[in-house]
C-alpha cells in the first residue's frame, strides 16, 4: 500500500472519530432527554429505564397553566416577528442600497445587544418601561423582545438585498417597471431566502427568550421558559424533561420546514460587515 493512501486512511479514520465525539457531545442530552420524558421510573446504574411510562406527559398537557404559556408564547412569537418585518426591512434595505455616513457603525450598533450579558439591559430598560407605564403590559412584552431579535432582521436581510445585483433591477426600470414593482417582483424574490432565515431566528428567539419577559411580564406573562424553570424546579426532572421537549420541538419543525432556505451561504453572508 502506497504511502498516499496510508495517509487518506488514516485522514478518513480521524474524521470518523471527530464526527462520532461530536454526535456523542450534541445527540447524547437529547437522546437522554428524549429518554428521560418517558421514563416512569430510571434508578442509578440502570443504563435505560426500568419503567416507562406517559404520567408526566398527561400532567404537563392537563395543567391550564402551561396550556396557557404555550398560546401566549407562540401569540407573542408571531406578533414580534411580524413586526420586525415590518419594521427592519426598509432599514435592511436601506443599509443594503443608500450609502450615508456612519451607515456601517449603525450597522454594528445593532449587535450590540449581544455583546455583553442582557439582565443588565433589561434592568435599565424596565426603569425605562416603568416610568413609561409598559410593565406587566403585552406591548412591553413584545417590545423588549424585540431587542432581542433586532440583529437578525436586520443583518441578515441586509445582505440578502445586497446580493441582489442592482443590474436586474435596472433592467427592470429600463423595462418601464415602476420602483415598486421591481422591489415587489425582482428584489424581494431574490432577497426572500435570507428575509425566511431571519423571520424564523426572530421567531425561535422569541420564543425562547426569558430573562426580558420576566423583567417586564411577570407575573400577568409567564410564557413557555418560565414555566419550565418553574417545573423544573418544582417537580421531578422527567417534568422537565417533556417541557423540554415541548419547548424544542418548534424549534425543529421549523427549521426542517426551512431547510431549503437555510445554508452556510445566507447565514455566513448576512454577518458580515461590508
Amino acid at each position: 500500500m502506497s504511502r498516499s493512501v496510508q495517509l487518506s486512511s488514516r485522514k478518513t479514520w480521524i474524521e470518523w472519530i471527530v464526527l462520532a465525539v461530536f454526535a456523542f457531545f450534541f445527540l447524547g442530552p437529547l437522546l437522554n432527554l428524549l429518554i428521560l420524558a418517558f421514563s416512569g421510573k430510571w434508578q442509578y446504574p440502570a443504563v435505560l429505564p426500568q419503567e416507562w411510562s406517559f404520567t408526566w406527559w398527561k400532567y404537563v398537557l392537563t395543567q391550564n397553566e402551561v396550556i396557557q404559556s404555550i398560546s401566549l408564547s407562540f401569540g407573542i412569537a408571531a406578533v414580534v416577528t411580524l413586526i420586525s418585518i415590518v419594521t427592519c426591512l426598509p432599514a435592511a434595505y436601506a443599509f443594503a442600497r443608500i450609502r450615508f455616513r456612519l451607515s456601517k457603525l449603525l450597522l454594528f450598533s445593532f449587535l450590540l445587544t449581544h455583546a455583553f450579558p442582557k439582565m443588565g439591559l433589561y434592568v435599565s430598560i424596565a426603569v425605562l418601561f416603568y416610568k413609561l407605564h409598559l410593565m406587566n403590559t403585552f406591548t412591553g412584552v413584545v417590545l423588549i423582545h424585540m431587542v432581542n431579535t433586532l440583529m437578525y432582521m436586520t443583518w441578515i436581510p441586509a445582505a440578502a438585498f445586497k446580493n441582489v445585483q442592482q443590474a436586474q433591477e435596472e433592467s427592470a426600470r429600463d423595462a418601464g417597471a415602476g420602483p415598486f414593482r421591481v422591489f415587489w417582483h425582482i428584489t424581494l424574490p431574490m432577497a426572500l431566502p435570507g428575509i425566511v432565515v431571519a423571520s424564523i431566528f426572530t421567531f425561535l428567539a422569541s420564543l425562547d427568550e426569558a430573562q426580558g419577559t420576566f423583567m417586564v411580564g411577570i407575573p400577568d406573562f409567564r410564557t413557555m421558559p418560565l414555566i419550565m424553570y418553574t417545573i423544573v424546579q418544582n417537580y421531578p426532572t422527567t417534568a422537565g424533561g417533556v417541557f423540554s421537549i415541548l419547548l424544542t420541538l418548534p424549534t425543529v419543525v421549523l427549521l426542517l420546514a426551512a431547510r431549503r432556505f437555510i445554508n452556510a451561504d445566507v447565514l455566513s453572508s448576512g454577518f458580515q460587515l461590508k
